[in-house]
């Protein structure tokens, strides 16, 4: 097994057991292998970790699952109708299909401006924080509200991440990944995904 691929599986294992998004569990990996630092072409891409995920799961989890993630792509998609003026779309491990009961749901909001988002928040009464999360590319953190929401279905809480995009961005953010697959969905797309699960 190459570096890369023990990296890739150590992180999802933190993925899975912890509930670590990719870059903290790539971070966490190298510690579990006692690596201080690796050249970055070691490090495994997002789909090689989320392939690594996907065979953990199978082997591990693959008894509670389905339902941990029929119930957290239920959940998103209340908060999506909810949330609709601002054209949420859903994203990360839920949209996926590798959520267990210890992701976040991620829902990315492609609004006119910012404060829309916050607006409406607060017209509806929710309760949010503003916390600083990493950008995916680097760079500047961004800027990222956070609310709690109780799921029945898993008898928790669980964590919802807005992200607030530009509505300009929506286009390049529908596109796939190298292997075709879409890294976000809108309220239709969820819907068509729930009907295809079998929890």
């Amino acid at each position: 097994m190459s570096l890369t691929e023990e990296i890739a599986a150590a992180a999802a294992r933190r993925v899975v057991d912890d509930g670590l998004e990719y870059g903290a569990a790539k971070r966490r990996a190298l510690k579990d292998l006692g690596r201080h630092s690796v050249r970055s072409a070691e490090l495994p891409s997002n789909e090689q970790v989320e392939d690594q995920v996907r065979e953990h799961i199978a082997l591990f989890h693959a008894d509670t699952q389905p339902a941990e993630l029929h119930a957290l792509r239920q959940l998103a998609l209340r908060w999506m109708e909810r949330l609709a003026p601002l054209r949420p779309h859903v994203s990360g491990a839920v949209w996926r299909g590798t959520a267990t009961r210890l992701s976040a749901v991620h829902l990315d909001l492609y609004c006119d401006d910012a404060k829309s988002a916050e607006i409406e928040l607060l017209n509806q009464g929710i309760d949010y924080d503003v916390i600083s999360a990493p950008r995916a590319a680097g760079g500047e953190p961004v800027e990222v509200l956070a609310l709690a929401s109780r799921c029945d279905a898993l008898g928790e809480t669980v964590t919802i991440f807005l992200s607030v995009q530009d509505h300009d961005d929506l286009r390049g953010a529908l596109k796939p990944d190298a292997r075709g697959r879409s890294w976000r969905g809108d309220a239709a797309a969820l819907r068509r995904r729930l009907a295809e699960d079998t929890p």
